[in-house]
C-alpha cells in the first residue's frame, strides 16, 4: 500500500513565531498592563521604599516589605554607572527596623550624584531618616510622617544598660535628622516626646505643609516638582564636573 506523501522539512526555514497575544498575557501577569514605558534611554533612576523595612528578621509574606539587602546593591550600581546621574527615592512606608532603615539613609546621604526624595501616603518611623538623606525632600499635601520615640520588641533584660542602648540608638536618629534637615534638635524632640497627639504612643503625627513649616522636609510637591528639581540638580552637577576637568586641563 502506497503511503501518503509528506511534506519534507525545508533546510533553513524560519522557526514559527510566538502568538503576539502570549507576550501581552505575560505583561499583564507581571505589571497589569499592556505597555511598558521604555526607561532604557533614562538619566534618572527611580527607587521605591514602600511597605515596612525589613532588617535582620525576615517578615512574615504577607507583609509588604523592603529590603535593605536588595536596596544597598542598587545604590552601589546608580553610584558606579555613568549613564544615571540622578536618583529619584519615593517613600510609602510605616518604618521598620532602624538599623536597616539608617544603613539606607547613610548610603543615599553619601552618594556623589543628585537625589530628590518624594513621600507619599506616608514616611513614618525610620522612614524620616530616608526622607530626608537626599539633596532635596519633598512631601505630598495629603502625605503624614510619625515621629516616635525608637521601640524595642521581644525579650527585653530589665537593666540600666538596656536603657543606656535604647537611648544612644535614639541619639543616632535624631544625629542624622537634624543633621541633614532644617530642623533644630529640640524641635524634633518636642515633636518625638510629645503626649496626647498619637492615641496608643507618645509622638506626633506631622502632616506635610507641617513638615516643611518644621524644616523637616524641603518643599510640598508631587512628581512632576520632584522631577523638576532633580534635573536642574543633575544640571548643575555636569556643571561642576565639567568646570573641574577643565581645571585639570588648565
Amino acid at each position: 500500500m502506497e503511503q501518503p506523501y509528506a511534506e519534507q522539512p525545508q533546510p533553513n526555514q524560519p522557526a514559527p513565531k510566538e502568538e503576539k497575544g502570549s507576550g501581552i498575557l505575560d505583561k499583564i501577569q507581571e505589571l497589569g498592563q499592556t505597555n511598558v514605558p521604555d526607561m532604557a534611554q533614562s538619566n534618572i533612576h527611580c527607587m521605591t521604599v514602600v511597605g515596612q523595612i525589613e532588617g535582620h528578621m525576615q517578615l512574615p509574606p504577607q507583609n509588604k516589605t523592603t529590603k535593605y539587602e536588595h536596596l544597598i546593591p542598587q545604590l552601589v550600581a546608580i553610584e558606579q554607572n555613568p549613564k544615571i546621574e540622578g536618583l529619584l527615592l519615593i517613600l510609602n512606608t510605616v518604618g521598620g527596623d532602624v538599623e536597616a532603615g539608617l544603613a539606607i539613609s547613610e548610603m543615599v546621604a553619601s552618594m556623589s550624584k543628585p537625589s530628590v526624595t518624594l513621600v507619599l501616603g506616608g514616611g513614618h518611623s525610620i522612614g524620616v531618616p530616608i526622607a530626608v538623606a537626599a539633596d532635596y525632600s519633598f512631601i505630598a499635601e495629603t502625605a503624614t510622617m510619625t515621629i516616635h520615640p525608637v521601640r524595642l520588641t521581644g525579650l527585653v533584660i530589665g537593666v540600666p544598660q538596656s536603657f543606656e542602648y535604647l537611648d544612644k540608638m535614639q541619639e543616632r536618629v535624631i544625629s542624622f535628622v537634624t543633621k541633614h534637615s532644617n530642623i533644630t534638635e529640640e524641635k524634633f524632640k518636642e515633636l518625638m516626646l510629645s503626649k496626647g497627639n498619637l492615641t496608643r504612643d507618645i509622638g506626633t503625627n506631622v502632616i506635610g505643609t507641617d513638615a516643611v513649616k518644621y524644616g523637616l522636609i524641603n518643599e510640598v510637591g508631587g512628581i512632576g516638582q520632584a522631577l523638576g528639581k532633580l534635573n536642574s540638580l543633575i544640571d548643575e552637577y555636569r556643571q561642576k564636573q565639567a568646570d573641574g576637568k577643565d581645571e585639570v586641563i588648565q
